[in-house]
């Protein structure tokens, strides 16, 4: 199967995607091509799924990590995104930055509440989007995987929510966008 393939089987168009492949042959142009075609009407899972494949195949490990994700998402039917903003070094837990290609699997506070009134914290990793790391001062788009999706379905834009690595709080993000998949 070819990108031309994928795009065709994804209902994507395909006259600009041919004329950029058949002139360069670089198959990390046509994949990017393709991460970039899922982001505005979602790709089926399987798709995804097959995306991850040739990003394993052709040696990118940030665009494998990324399709990966995005496979996640369509498989969990959950797509959540939001804006993070961590505190200065100094007021807050984090004194580095940390990698933004979905390893740091961060506690949420949601909203929820456990019977005797206090915050129930949810865990979801963070994929920094843009940007290979976020440190402290600094604010970025970001999406949330839950471990727990069904537990994330009530959150809505503008709703804040709070990121937890111990105390103080690690951060404070306002949703963005927390909708299914297709």
């Amino acid at each position: 199967m070819d990108v031309l393939d994928v795009l065709e089987r994804a209902g994507l168009p395909t006259a600009g995607a041919y004329d950029l492949l058949a002139h360069g042959d670089d198959w990390e142009t046509g994949l990017a091509l393709l991460e970039e075609a899922g982001g505005g009407r979602p790709l089926p899972a399987a798709v995804w799924g097959e995306l991850t494949t040739a990003a394993e195949q052709l040696y990118l490990p940030r665009s494998a990590a990324w399709c990966r994700w995005r496979h996640g998402e369509a498989r969990s039917d959950l797509v959540v995104r939001a804006e993070l903003a961590l505190p200065p070094a100094g007021e807050g837990r984090r004194g580095t930055a940390f990698d933004g290609a979905g390893v740091l699997r961060p506690l949420w506070d949601i909203g929820d509440r456990t019977p005797e009134g206090g915050p129930d914290l949810a865990v979801a990793a963070l994929w920094v989007e843009g940007r290979p790391a976020l440190g402290p001062g600094e604010l970025a788009t970001v999406r949330l995987a839950p471990l727990s999706p069904e537990r994330w379905r009530g959150l809505r834009p503008g709703q804040v929510v709070t990121m937890h690595e111990g105390r103080p709080v690690g951060g404070t993000a306002v949703v963005l966008e927390a909708r299914r998949h297709g």
